[in-house]
């Protein structure tokens, strides 16, 4: 297994949970503040994962993003394409392992996206999409797995080609 130093920039909205899930998945499930300060926008994490069946050496500073929107608050799903598009500027022309997250699925009688337009647009983005519930701790762990492996298939990519041109 590979451990990956993962820097993981979260983006979205005030108020869409990317403390909180980022608070979360830093302490394993353990920890889930019900009192945030807002923040301005966007969450840096700094966490291993460890890649299974993998044996290469650790690869520090990855670039990897995970957009956050409220699944009650179609505002925040809006948002996101502007949230992208400041991403994706601090990178031209290189391509940044994304994710696209919608947050508080455990309030689904206020649900205001359908999960299946979040899916379609996070498909057309080409990220892959998920949602979860900090406050029921499901499923916040796999969004930052999907990225972990991401980042690491395009480090064998780039070490592949690297080994050809050898």
């Amino acid at each position: 297994m590979v451990k990956l130093s993962a820097k993981c920039i979260l983006a979205g909205d005030a108020a869409v949970g990317k403390t909180a899930l980022a608070q979360l998945f830093r302490s394993d499930g353990t920890h889930f503040q019900k009192n945030y300060t807002l923040t301005a926008g966007v969450d840096l994490v700094v966490k291993t994962v460890l890649i299974p069946c993998t044996n290469d050496s650790v690869w520090e500073n990855p670039n990897v993003f995970c957009l956050v929107y409220d699944v009650t608050n179609e505002q925040s799903f809006n948002g996101c394409s502007k949230w992208l598009e400041k991403v994706r500027a601090q990178a031209p022309g290189v391509f940044v392992p994304g994710v696209l997250v919608g947050t508080k699925t455990d309030l689904a009688g206020r649900r205001a996206v359908d999960s299946a337009q979040a899916q379609a647009w996070a498909l057309g983005q080409g990220l892959e999409y998920f949602e979860t519930s900090v406050k029921e701790m499901d499923n916040y762990e796999a969004p930052f797995c999907s990225l972990a492996k991401q980042f690491y298939c395009l480090y064998k990519e780039k070490v592949e080609m690297f080994h050809g041109l050898v």
